[in-house]
């Protein structure tokens, strides 16, 4: 699967950074990519599709690289002066810091826009998934509840930390076990409450390493919730009950996985990610 992943990715920016690319912007794409993180979207993208058959591999393959490319667009937005200010991002420079701010503005928009050429390009394989596909991809990224406003949500003097956390972090989740889901020719609505629920796990997984972890464990500048007064569960829940609630999430998660063929492997992988997320460090916190 991770293959999979990478040889897509990879084809994408090829796609985009040619002879004819300004060279220093085709060099900020592949930074903000390449070397990734974990591919958690784009491997959940890939599973649900398996499980339901993967019946055109090629759209599957897209899917989840377009979630990925909108994934690493907002990385490099969000690291910008204008709102996390960043210098560090996966244990390397943040575009703005190696390339500039406007080369970092230009390649998260870039990225945006290859998301959308990737999964037009593949729709070829079946063009009726097409157009659903497309429309969710731009509605868990744009407005009125995807990544775009997510991040609107810091600007806002009263914040939902339900509606902030369901924006700003499940909707790619929700993404890609939806459209995983189409691209294998199933309907999307089983799994909606997968993605949710793992999207809201990782928003507090996101909140606790923020608060606990030292700038070198986590790759990034820490206590950026706390410095930006943006809404986070460690404030609002404490230590322990942020950790509760991340145990309770996931297993929520796990139990909402839709029978199907390929449900016991899914299982696995959720699992396996359940425990990436809930490192020893949390479990010393509340000792």
């Amino acid at each position: 699967m991770p293959d999979r992943i990478e040889a897509a990715l990879r084809a994408a920016l090829a796609s985009a950074t040619g002879p004819s690319a300004p060279p220093k912007l085709a060099a900020a794409l592949s930074h903000a990519v390449f070397p990734g993180g974990a591919r958690v979207r784009p491997q959940l993208c890939l599973a649900v599709a398996q499980a339901c058959g993967d019946d055109t591999p090629q759209l599957s393959d897209a899917a989840a690289a377009a979630i990925e490319l909108i994934h690493c667009a907002s990385l490099v937005h969000d690291d910008m002066p204008c709102f996390d200010d960043a210098d560090t991002r996966r244990g390397q420079p943040t575009v703005h810091a190696a390339f500039s701010e406007p080369v970092a503005l230009l390649s998260g928009d870039a990225l945006i826009v290859l998301a959308f050429e990737v999964l037009a390009r593949a729709g070829v394989q079946a063009p009726q998934r097409l157009a659903p596909l497309v429309s969710a991809l731009a509605r868990h990224t744009g407005m009125p509840d995807g990544i775009c406003a997510g991040q609107g949500w810091e600007s806002e003097a009263t914040v939902d930390l339900s509606l902030y956390h369901r924006a700003k972090t499940g909707s790619l989740f929700v993404s890609a076990t939806t459209m995983g889901a189409m691209a294998a020719g199933e309907e999307p609505e089983a799994w909606v409450e997968l993605g949710a629920r793992i999207g809201e796990a990782f928003q507090v997984a996101d909140d606790l390493r923020d608060a606990l972890l030292s700038e070198q464990e986590l790759g990034k500048p820490v206590g950026q919730d706390a410095i930006h007064e943006r809404p986070n569960a460690v404030a609002a829940l404490g230590v322990e009950g942020a950790v509760q609630k991340l145990h309770d999430i996931l297993g929520g998660a796990i139990s909402s996985i839709p029978s199907c063929p390929g449900e016991a492997r899914l299982c696995e992988i959720v699992s396996a990610q359940a425990k990436r997320l809930t490192p020893v460090e949390f479990s010393r916190a509340v000792a």
